[in-house]
């Protein structure tokens, strides 16, 4: 059974001492949110989680992003306000996920192909 078919949308913002990566739900709705803040954050981002892949571009390991790097980076800790700043400044990517064939039922003992 195929699974994990589907888009990834992130925003990449590029900093002076760290690479910082949200995911987003789409970049229709990240444009509709730079035009209109009245659109609730939770409707843009797709969980409140800010990652810092240390300087390894966005396709770089995935680390939560520690207080100490935001505040560096962004003058705050406030997660809320480094995601603002994200959204601003960041570029959008989007990219396709190949799809993934798992067991089904592991009790069946490993799967011989």
């Amino acid at each position: 059974m195929p699974r994990a078919v589907g888009e990834n949308s992130k925003m990449f913002y590029k900093g002076a001492s760290d690479d910082f990566v949200i995911f987003v739900d789409s970049n229709d709705i990240v444009n509709k949110w730079r035009k209109d803040r009245s659109i609730p954050l939770s409707d843009v981002v797709d969980g409140f989680k800010i990652f810092v892949t240390h300087k390894h571009g966005a396709q770089g390991v995935l680390d939560n992003a520690s207080k100490s790097s935001l505040q560096n980076e962004f003058g705050t800790d406030n997660e809320d306000e480094c995601l603002i700043k994200i959204l601003e400044n960041g570029e959008f990517q989007a990219t396709q996920s190949r799809e993934r064939q798992d067991d089904t039922n592991f009790r069946n003992g490993p799967a011989l192909r």
